[in-house]
C-alpha cells in the first residue's frame, strides 16, 4: 500500500509546517483532520483544497460540502474523494483553504511516496513540526507556557549581584560598597 507524504506549509510563513503521511487509500477528509490537528485548530468551520500545479494556481476543488457558491465545475467531496485519486504528478500540489471568513491557506506538497508502511503509526499521521504555528483566533505567545513557569520559578524582578540600577545622576543604588564582595581567586 503506498504511504504518501505531504509538507503542508502555512502560506504567509515556508519556514511553518507539518509533515504528514497517509495511505494512498484514506480521503481528503482524514487528510483534512490531520491538518487541523497539526496545526492545533479546531474543526468548525469550512474548507476546501485546491488541485494545483507548481505555480500555485487553483485548479480543481475538493471541498467539505457543496456550497452555496458558484463553481466553474461540480466539487469533489472530501470524504468520497481518496488522496491517491488525485495524484497526478510526483511532486502533486494541493491549496487547503480553511474558515473562508479569516482565509487560512496552507500550501500542501507530496514529498515522498513509500511502500513500506511503519506499523507503529495510525495513520494519517503528523510525523515532523517545525515552526511556531499560528493562533487559530489570536495571538499565542512566543515563550508559551513553559516561560511562566521560570518566572515562577526565580523571581528574575530582584537585583543580584553584578547588577544594579542607577539613579538619574548615574550613581550606583543597587548595591553598596560594604555587600560586594571581590573574588581573589587566581584562574
Amino acid at each position: 500500500m503506498a504511504i504518501l507524504k505531504f509538507r503542508i506549509y502555512f502560506e504567509e510563513d515556508d519556514s511553518v509546517y507539518r509533515d504528514v503521511v497517509i495511505r494512498h487509500t484514506q480521503s481528503f477528509f482524514e487528510l483534512h483532520e490531520a491538518i487541523l490537528r497539526a496545526y492545533e485548530f479546531d474543526n468548525k468551520h469550512k474548507a476546501t483544497y485546491y488541485r494545483s500545479n507548481d505555480h500555485w494556481q487553483r485548479g480543481r476543488e475538493i471541498s467539505l460540502e457543496v456550497y452555496d457558491k458558484e463553481y466553474k465545475a461540480p466539487p469533489l467531496l472530501m470524504k468520497d474523494t481518496t488522496v491517491g485519486s488525485e495524484i497526478k504528478i510526483p511532486s502533486q500540489k494541493f491549496i487547503y483553504n480553511y474558515d473562508f471568513n479569516r482565509s487560512w491557506n496552507f500550501l500542501v506538497e507530496l514529498i515522498n511516496v513509500s511502500k513500506e508502511e511503519n506499523p507503529k503509526l495510525s495513520y494519517p499521521a503528523i510525523i515532523r513540526t517545525e515552526g511556531i504555528a499560528p493562533s487559530q483566533y489570536g495571538t499565542k505567545g512566543l515563550l508559551g507556557a513553559k516561560f511562566a513557569d521560570v518566572e515562577e520559578k526565580y523571581d528574575l524582578t530582584q537585583v543580584s549581584e553584578g547588577f544594579s540600577e542607577k539613579d538619574e545622576e548615574g550613581e550606583d543604588i543597587g548595591l553598596s560598597d560594604d555587600t560586594v564582595e571581590e573574588d581573589t581567586t587566581e584562574i
